[in-house]
């Protein structure tokens, strides 16, 4: 892809485009790439630095997971978001590892992460600007934290049900009961006895091809 493009796309999203010299400007266009990323697919592991990633198209999901094995998702990015966590070379403060996956088809801008952190140490703005935006993301993290440990199962469910409504503008939401689980950092099985009784109280419709909100005034109250 021409490096124009790249450009002007960078010139919207950076708020420090204008202030940083050409030469850097060249330099961040020349080390961006245009990738594609196939549904399953894991992109960063927390073992090396992935590079800025900016969505295009699709959907990813970032992560942690215990020594255990358990899995939390921390938020997820979808067109026009940016992620930084998985640039762990820009950001030195970020001393944990997170997972980045695709949950659908999606294509991707990447700027080299070396590239990035190398521009950076020249210019304060961009630093500055990835602390800002990594620190965005934290009341997305202590919001999902706040449902894992202070509500009850029933309000997180018919919380993410509206949300995940909202987000895609449908009453069903195409997720398996353990896409659904991962999301929210429960069990299937937890989250499938749950859906089941909403279903009995007339709230959802539960089918293999997701979850049908029927009743939105009764799982908004729940949610409350």
């Amino acid at each position: 892809m021409s490096e124009a493009i790249f450009a002007s796309v960078y010139k919207e999203i950076f708020p420090f485009w204008e202030k940083i010299s050409e030469t850097d400007r060249d330099y961040i266009c020349e080390n961006s790439y245009v990738i594609t990323y196939s549904k399953g697919k894991n992109i960063h592991d927390g073992s090396e630095c992935s590079g800025v990633i900016l969505v295009r198209s699709g959907s990813l999901r970032l992560s942690m997971m215990s020594e255990e094995g358990k899995e939390i998702t921390l938020y997820r990015l979808h067109q026009g978001d940016l992620c930084m966590l998985s640039a762990s070379c820009v950001l030195d403060a970020i001393t944990f590892d997170v997972f980045l996956d695709v949950e659908e088809d999606s294509e991707c801008y990447v700027i080299s992460g070396p590239a990035f952190a190398a521009v950076s140490q020249r210019n304060p703005e961009i630093r500055i600007f990835a602390l800002e935006t990594a620190v965005s993301r934290f009341s997305d993290v202590m919001w999902v934290m706040q449902q894992i440990l202070f509500m009850s199962l029933d309000r997180r469910l018919a919380i993410f049900l509206c949300d995940e409504s909202a987000r895609t503008g449908s009453d069903t939401i195409a997720l398996t009961h353990g896409q659904i689980a991962r999301y929210m950092g429960s069990a299937r099985e937890v989250v499938s006895r749950m859906l089941k009784y909403f279903a009995s109280e007339g709230i959802v419709e539960v089918s293999r091809g997701g979850v049908t909100i029927l009743d939105k005034k009764r799982l908004r109250k729940l949610a409350l």
